[in-house]
């Protein structure tokens, strides 16, 4: 059915709609509000102008009612109004669906000790590649991408659109931010911006690293006071072999998860990052209550479209041949 078409207006379709704003309603007490305004204020009343056409007086007032077309248009454009402002909705499916998630902050190092190469090919294309599996593997988790080095830039805030992230994390070097070192309070500091105001217990922070914090804004210890206020659990993960030239300090990584209720991990190969994530999936799980899914679709454009055309048709004959609307 267009929404052109006059049946918008019958009893069995307005019937039908489930009304999401159904307080605007209330708007409609204005309508008789505005003519007894109109009525108050009025100064005087005009006297009917009388044409004499071959000696038969005519009175203009036979034709008062016309000027009612004005104010009439002008009221049926607010009545549609406040039909769109309720939001009509369709219902096509009442059965509510209840989906298991997990909101989640992901902050990935890609400081340039990041390229050390002992994970294959290195350490950040590896963390990146089980990034990516892992993000594979959600069905209702949002997830929101982090990136620090010196700072911390902010990839996505936290989405289900899983092929917008892998992309993210594929694009993900050591170029993208200038300044050195490892901000690690800085980055659970992000993280919690993402996941502070949203609901539901279950609300975790990942952290990827190779090193202790070096630098930042931002303490780690006052980063994890924050996180415990807003109840996100952090699970930090030391990547890399602790030989060579590039050496994994962990002690910072280990505070962080034991005083969040988390969980700390050590990632010295490939296979053990992939089982530190599969753990964390079973590790948080939770139901999102308040997210019931109903097939609806909104019908508030019908409305708008029409107290559009009202409004114009009222402005028309306003400005052609019947004068001002306040007019008698």
């Amino acid at each position: 059915m267009k929404w052109f078409s006059l049946k918008w207006f019958t009893s069995a379709a307005l019937q039908k709609f489930e009304w999401a704003n159904a307080y605007y309603f209330w708007l409609l007490l204005l309508i008789p509000g505005l003519f007894f305004l109109k009525w108050v204020f009025k100064s005087q009343k005009k006297q009917n102008l009388i044409l004499s056409i071959n000696n038969i007086s005519i009175q203009a007032s036979m034709f008062v009612w016309l000027r009612y077309l004005v104010p009439f248009f002008y009221v049926l454009g607010i009545f549609c109004l406040i039909l769109a402002l309720a939001r009509p909705q369709l219902v096509n499916q009442d059965n509510e669906k209840y989906a298991e998630g997990i909101d989640i902050a992901l902050a990935i190092d890609i400081s340039d000790s990041m390229l050390a190469k002992d994970l294959q090919p290195n350490r950040l294309e590896a963390a990146k590649n089980i990034g990516i599996e892992f993000i594979s593997g959600r069905m209702n988790d949002r997830i929101a991408l982090v990136a620090f080095a010196g700072e911390t830039t902010t990839l996505s805030p936290l989405t289900t659109d899983y092929s917008m992230l892998k992309e993210y994390l594929k694009s993900l070097n050591t170029s993208i931010i200038k300044t050195s070192g490892t901000a690690i309070g800085l980055a659970l500091s992000s993280c919690i911006n993402k996941l502070r105001d949203v609901p539901g217990k279950s609300k975790i922070a990942i952290l990827i690293s190779d090193g202790d914090n070096t630098t930042g804004s931002i303490d780690p210890e006052i980063a994890i006071e924050l996180a415990k206020t807003f109840g996100i659990r952090v699970y930090t993960i030391a990547i890399g072999e602790n030989s060579g030239e590039e050496k994994i300090d962990e002690k910072t990584l280990k505070m962080m998860a034991e005083k969040t209720d988390g969980q700390f991990f050590r990632a010295n190969d490939n296979n053990a990052l992939t089982k530190i994530f599969t753990k964390i999936n079973l590790l948080e799980k939770t139901i999102f209550k308040d997210q019931g899914i109903k097939d609806v679709s909104d019908y508030y454009y019908i409305y708008l479209n029409w107290s559009i055309v009202f409004f114009l048709i009222s402005l028309f004959l306003k400005f052609t041949f019947l004068g001002n609307i306040l007019e008698d």
